[in-house]
């Protein structure tokens, strides 16, 4: 199989699978009407995914599940088993029953996730950039399926967008296991291991990366997560009569559309411009965007989608590359470690951006809430300066070693 058509098929099937991770989020209104639930739970069901995800990282890498069996197999368990939770909720009884099977669903999509990206690796040694921008850019468009979902089924019955989103994910295990070959000389890759954690540590350019990458996530899952409720609240206010499916709308060109073009376009640039110079630019006009989205709140809906948009382009546009430093300063015997490190400390820190921002809304209003996310990509700026320093010597080092042979 081209390696052009695998990138394909691994993508397509990946924005079946990540159609889970949101799927419970956009029909919360409809479970609250049910169990009459407290913003407490609300937050709780969002907040769960990434911390099963989390936990699901560091076992499967510290296990080394990847390397022990086939990859194609792993995301395709992990999805069917993905899609019966995630049709759980429909047979849930309580709200507590529901953030159990989210946890879980988080954990099964790091079965998923981090699997293909590694599928997509051992095929692109070169245009890595590109292709796992790519990858990067169907996790995001997937992540926003659940919206467009809703347009088409809003009013209707919430319990078909849940089984859509589970059909979907047994789709991308069907696709993954039939329409992907294993690549050929797979390489086995290095996994978690508290031992090589001091490695890590103590590596400079690897835990400025891993900064960096801390930064971006404080910002990513909290927009995403609270942006669609954010719009929701503008567009009533400057129209009441827009309609709920117009919204979700909205939101998954935002997210899904605009994340996706960043993704791709973000890993091709990264490929001519270094990926520590493609971090510094989208976490620049991230922070910008974040600054200033409150300021559209209420104010026409072209200007609140238009400067959204923007942000969803390159709020995600980095989010490969601090994979691809981390691959290139780490020693291949701690790769594995330290981007097993860096993906689970992440996404823990989007548990605490997801729940502060509903806590900063009781005491401001929503023109007020975006601003603390910049401090994310802020802080990410000024490590992914002082990596430079450290690539600038890498680069000067190689042609030294160039001259010599």
């Amino acid at each position: 199989m081209g390696k052009w058509k695998m990138l394909w098929w691994v993508s397509v099937s990946q924005v079946f699978a990540l159609s889970l991770w949101f799927s419970a989020s956009v029909i919360i209104p409809e479970l609250k009407k049910i169990w009459e639930f407290d913003s407490f739970v609300v937050n709780l069901i969002t907040a769960v995914v990434p911390v099963g995800f989390a936990l699901g990282a560091l076992v499967s890498s510290s296990l080394g599940l990847a390397d022990k069996f086939n990859a194609r197999s792993i995301f395709g368990v992990c999805a069917v088993v993905g899609a019966l939770l995630n049709g759980g909720i429909i047979f849930a009884q309580s709200p507590l029953q529901i953030v159990f099977l989210r946890f879980l669903t988080g954990i099964v999509l790091a079965g998923i996730y981090p699997i293909s990206v590694k599928i997509i690796s051992q095929r692109y040694q070169n245009q890595k950039g590109f292709a796992i921008g790519t990858l990067i850019g169907a996790v995001t468009l997937g992540s926003s399926l659940p919206h467009l979902i809703s347009v088409f089924f809003y009013g209707i019955d919430w319990r078909l967008i849940v089984t859509v989103c589970s059909i979907l994910s047994l789709f991308a295990a069907c696709i993954i296991y039939f329409m992907v070959e294993d690549a050929p000389n797979s390489s086995k890759q290095s996994v978690f291991s508290i031992k090589l954690l001091k490695n890590v540590v103590n590596n400079k350019p690897v835990m400025l990366s891993n900064y960096g990458y801390f930064g971006h996530m404080w910002e990513l899952y909290a927009m995403w997560t609270w942006i669609p409720i954010f719009l929701s609240y503008s567009f009533q206010l400057q129209l009441p009569s827009f309609p709920a499916w117009a919204t979700s709308l909205a939101v998954f060109g935002i997210i899904g559309v605009s994340g996706t073009i960043g993704c791709i376009f973000g890993g091709f640039i990264a490929d001519y411009i270094g990926s520590s110079n493609l971090t510094i630019i989208s976490m620049t006009i991230s922070a910008f965007c974040s600054l200033i989205i409150g300021f559209t709140f209420g104010k026409p809906i072209w200007l609140t989608i238009v400067v959204a948009s923007i942000w969803g382009i390159f709020i995600i546009a980095d989010s490969a590359q601090f994979s691809a430093i981390i691959s290139t300063f780490a020693d291949t015997e701690y790769v594995g470690t330290a981007i097993t490190f860096q993906m689970a400390i992440g996404f823990l820190i989007t548990v605490i951006s997801i729940n502060l921002i509903p806590f900063v809304v009781e005491f401001t209003t929503w023109e007020w809430v975006f601003p603390m996310l910049s401090i994310g990509p802020i802080l990410g700026i000024i490590f992914m300066l002082q990596l430079k320093k450290y690539e600038v010597k890498k680069v000067k080092n190689m042609l030294g070693e160039v001259k010599r042979l």
